[in-house]
């Protein structure tokens, strides 16, 4: 059977604002034609599908509507919630959802309901935390899944075992329903032991605490993770984080893709990135001066980008504006380098004006303008005054 891995589509997440559900929407039409391309018969989303527990209408309105379409006539498609999920609400809609091929599972890992259906992919046999999914040939693969488990989880089921003992009650509840010794998926949101974060996950492991070690979880043909954006290997075995489709933050690298891999009787075989190119690409650029920042924005207009601009005075507002004009700036850092070493001096006796020329002198190692430096004077006395 032929199994795409993706993760983390955070649907309505921003960028410092910025609204990016049609870049969303773009990349999730790509998966689409990758899996057409490739042949995939089975999707597997490994959680944190919106940004939120209580997402958008706009967002809910692409998720389903273009889940519809990655399902296909024939294709399955399984989620599990991750933690920026709302593990009931998501999995509410699994009556009509299961109906067009797409089976969601939260945080109780419900068995999936078996019905009579012409679909070529489906579900044939399902447990707490586990299916098993067959394809027009016959052909099976056995899924555990281990959505994120929530605080609200761990006060359901109260116990004195350690978090690390419980997750692996709840990860070998699944993969002992594998009786038929199938080949078999692990599918789970979590946090594993050394995976590298990036700036656009939060706190998400807790210190270390809620860190799962690579050797505690179970034994697999394919482990398929959800929720660092960064895709990446852990362990030896076949088990990786498939990453975000998108860039969404700007220590994240721009090679974001699906992996795809045959699950047969002799394991994992024809395993594979495949590369994603829809959406916009963070940048981070440096600039020692306006007009050198102005070209690096006019050269780089098809990206979206974090500037830092070094400052040897402050930004006058046609500055300010000059660079604000350009759509493509997302985040403006500034940051001041002088020559001189600061020394201690006594400002003790100073007036207003030589108080702030030493001022100026120490941040900027430049006299200040004269206009800028009446501007502070005026407003100085206004306040004094009792003016403002």
């Amino acid at each position: 059977m032929k199994i795409l891995h993706t993760s983390d589509w955070h649907i309505g997440k921003r960028l410092m604002g910025r609204e990016r559900l049609d870049e969303q929407s773009a990349v999730l039409d790509e998966i689409t034609r990758v899996c057409e391309d490739e042949g995939v018969e089975l999707v597997l989303i490994a959680g944190d599908i919106f940004d939120t527990y209580t997402p958008s209408a706009e967002a809910e309105e692409l998720f389903y509507s273009k889940i519809k379409v990655l399902a296909g006539e024939n294709r399955a498609v399984l989620a599990i919630s991750g933690n920026h999920d709302d593990g009931v609400r998501l999995s509410a809609v699994s009556p009509l959802s299961q109906e067009q091929g797409v089976y969601i599972v939260g945080n109780a890992r419900a068995p999936l309901s078996i019905q009579q259906t012409t679909r070529k992919v489906k579900p044939v046999q399902s447990g707490k935390g586990y299916a098993v999914f067959t394809n027009a040939k016959g052909e099976k693969a056995f899924i555990a899944m281990l959505p994120y488990p929530n605080e609200a989880r761990f006060k359901e089921e109260k116990s004195e075992l350690s978090y690390i003992e419980r997750m692996q009650g709840w990860m070998h509840e699944s993969v002992d329903g594998n009786i038929e010794r199938l080949p078999a998926v692990f599918l789970a949101h979590i946090f594993v032991a050394g995976g590298k974060v990036s700036d656009s996950e939060r706190e998400i492991d807790l210190g270390g605490a809620r860190a799962v070690p690579v050797d505690a979880l179970p034994k697999s043909d394919y482990i398929a993770l959800g929720h660092l954006h960064k895709k990446q290997k852990m362990g030896g075995g076949n088990c990786y984080y498939s990453g975000s489709p998108l860039q969404y933050s700007f220590d994240e690298s721009a090679d974001k893709g699906v992996k795809i891999f045959d699950l047969t009787a002799n394991g994992v075989e024809n395993l594979k990135d495949i590369p994603l190119t829809a959406g916009k690409r963070l940048v981070r650029l440096q600039a020692e001066s306006v007009q050198t920042a102005l070209d690096l924005l006019e050269a780089y207009q098809d990206y979206l980008v974090e500037l830092t601009l070094i400052l040897s005075a402050p930004l006058c507002t046609q500055d300010t504006h000059a660079l604000t004009a350009h759509s493509n700036l997302v985040s403006l850092l500034t940051e001041v380098r002088t020559e001189t070493e600061l020394e201690f001096q006594s400002r003790k006796g100073l007036s207003d004006s030589e108080l702030f020329d030493s001022f100026y002198k120490a941040t900027y190692a430049n006299e200040p303008r004269k206009e800028l430096k009446e501007l502070f004077l005026s407003t100085l006395a206004e306040i004094e005054g009792g003016e403002v």
